[in-house]
């Protein structure tokens, strides 16, 4: 059965190509790459990201509370074929500390689910009760595709802790629309070429010699979530629509709101 849950703590870095390459040699010391990195070679990541209408879920969390959570499926490979199985996963966010639950699920399922609250089919009781929860986030909040990540990832397991993890992400491509695992004519970078994002998984206190490796090469860890870098990029362009009235049902955007104060 394929891991439904996972709690830990997350770092997340913006690194160089250069500083990959500085440190990975001694990365290599302790740890081992993925399984799904054949050969030494990267291996992609498909996602799309649930929102509602006026982006609710992406400016909670953007607002920095102490709880946050969102929605998304995911693959690891290219799959369109309605019977093909995918994740869909909740992640949450409480004091800093990381929870990501998740089922597997079939394409045909996941419209089903989300707009009417038809539970896919689950095998095993972890699975039941993620389902069950992911039901109730979906009864709570009205929500769509919003936003499609594409990257491919380099990752490395600790080899006396398989539970430490590192993943470095590098061709961050997003777009608004066409909800298709693969690539599109109409993907734009997130990142300048040769950035990487660098995220440190744990579940404990971070290793001493990684400590001491971050701070040699000046490494300090900061924010990052590549929907919310996206919502602000296409915020601040005024790229993003919204579903909003005013008390006579007329259209408005978010100034409307503020020129009332």
């Amino acid at each position: 059965m394929a891991i439904a849950t996972f709690k830990r703590y997350e770092k997340k870095y913006l690194i160089t190509k250069e500083q990959l390459d500085e440190i990975m040699p001694s990365l290599l010391e302790y740890m081992e790459l993925d399984p799904f990195c054949v050969g030494g070679k990267e291996y992609r990541i498909y996602s799309i990201y649930y929102d509602t209408d006026n982006h609710d879920i992406i400016r909670q969390n953007s607002s920095k509370p102490y709880y946050k959570e969102k929605m998304r499926i995911r693959s690891y490979y290219d799959r369109k074929d309605p019977e093909d199985k995918i994740f869909m996963e909740i992640k949450k966010k409480s004091g800093g500390q990381g929870n990501k639950r998740r089922i597997k699920l079939k394409i045909k399922e996941i419209e089903p689910f989300v707009n009417d609250g038809i539970l896919p089919e689950t095998h095993d009781y972890l699975s039941a009760q993620v389902a069950k929860e992911l039901a109730y986030f979906l009864k709570n909040n009205k929500v769509h595709p919003a936003l499609y990540v594409q990257y491919d990832r380099l990752a490395l397991f600790g080899k006396e802790d398989k539970n430490f993890r590192m993943t470095f992400d590098r061709n961050v491509r997003t777009r608004r629309n066409n909800f298709q695992f693969g690539e599109s004519d109409e993907d734009e970078l997130l990142l300048p070429g040769g950035e990487y994002i660098m995220e440190i998984k744990i579940l404990g206190a971070m290793p001493l010699w990684l400590t001491h490796l971050l701070s040699e090469h000046n490494l300090f860890s900061r924010g990052f979530s590549k929907y919310g870098v996206k919502y602000k990029q296409d915020a601040q362009n005024r790229q993003l629509n919204y579903n909003m009235t005013d008390k006579n049902g007329n259209s408005v955007d978010f100034d409307y709101f503020k020129d009332l104060y």
